[in-house]
């Protein structure tokens, strides 16, 4: 599969998805005007890498929002499905939830997950602005 690479705007995160380094990025901020239509084809990108078969292999995904609204999160929420969809069918993936180590915010957000996501191993990590 090709690389998925979106740069980030003033609304929207970068992406960043290299498929043959089984990783997946997601930093900046994340209130687009229409946010299933900025992270539909992130998905539909998620859905086939993850029917490709799993070669014994990490997905690794690094997520670094510093900010997402409502609707960005029901897409994330959604996607953070399909991971762990794949993860409980014994596809090893791990979510490093990155935040800023005064952002308490998103770090609770983080640790949420890991009720939310049991099949994922979730790593929350502190990072300096």
């Amino acid at each position: 599969m090709n690389p998925l690479h979106i740069p980030a705007t003033a609304s929207s995160p970068e992406v960043d998805f290299r498929f043959d380094a089984h990783e997946l990025l997601l930093r900046g901020e994340s209130f687009p005007e229409n946010a299933a239509a900025f992270y539909g084809p992130v998905i539909a990108a998620l859905r086939e890498f993850l029917a490709l078969p799993d070669a014994d292999r990490t997905l690794v995904v690094k997520v670094a929002l510093t900010y997402f609204n409502s609707s960005s999160t029901k897409m994330l929420f959604t996607l953070l499905d399909l991971l762990d969809k794949a993860a409980s069918a014994g596809r090893r993936v791990r979510l490093d939830w990155l935040h800023d180590s005064e952002d308490d915010t998103i770090r609770e957000f983080g640790e949420e997950l890991t009720a939310d996501f049991t099949h994922l191993e979730i790593k929350l990590r502190a990072v300096d602005a």
